[in-house]
């Protein structure tokens, strides 16, 4: 049987430890706004209305994560709800990144099945991706409510929030572990999404 080097297992126990480290401070800071962006997301899928998620690369892969455990089912049984990851179209991205520019990739599927009372989720590690914030500004002009998921300072993506959007920063510096806690906060989200409806 392969042992691992003796090297290895201090690293492993280290990322372990910041994980656990990093989820302790995002409950802490997060747990009370986190219910408040599950229940006005239930609220909006109460409504008729539709979740728009967009992110890049480790986001992306959030984002439609999230959308399949809507559109199908997270641990309980209720109706699909819908939600649409604006990252899955490869078409719709490299036609809008090769015609206009890359920071459009999420703007205009934003202006196009965005309606007053829908809302998005924008995923950003550092709050400094042009292409979510140009997503949020449109949602904004549009009527939608704002749910960011951020880290570290929440960059440019935090300054652009009014006070009825609602951002969700994770309080730590590393990419990795903001991911980390971006997931679990989506969970938390689809688990009280599964409970408004199991109670309908």
């Amino acid at each position: 049987m392969h042992k691992p080097s003796p090297l290895i297992d201090p690293v492993v126990e280290r990322l372990f430890e910041q994980h656990l480290e990093t989820c302790r401070r995002t409950r802490s800071a997060l747990a009370g706004p986190v219910a408040r962006a599950a229940s006005q997301l239930a609220t909006t899928l109460t409504a008729g209305r539709k979740i728009l998620i967009c992110g890049n690369g480790g986001s992306a892969a959030d984002a439609q994560h999230f959308s399949a455990e809507l559109l199908n089912r997270f641990e309980s049984e209720r109706r699909p709800l819908p939600a649409i990851a604006l990252t899955t179209d490869t078409s719709t991205l490299t036609s809008i990144a090769n015609d206009y520019a890359y920071q459009e990739v999420f703007a205009k599927p934003v202006r196009a099945l965005g309606q007053p009372g829908d809302a998005l989720i924008a995923l950003s590690t550092s709050g400094r991706s042009a292409n979510v914030n140009a997503a949020v500004r449109v949602a904004q002009e549009m009527g939608l409510g704002i749910v960011a998921l951020t880290g570290r300072d929440g960059g440019a993506l935090a300054a652009l929030l009014r006070p009825e959007d609602t951002e969700l920063r994770v309080p730590d510096p590393s990419t990795a572990r903001i991911q980390e806690m971006h997931i679990l906060i989506l969970h938390v989200i689809c688990a009280v999404i599964d409970h408004h409806f199991a109670a309908r």
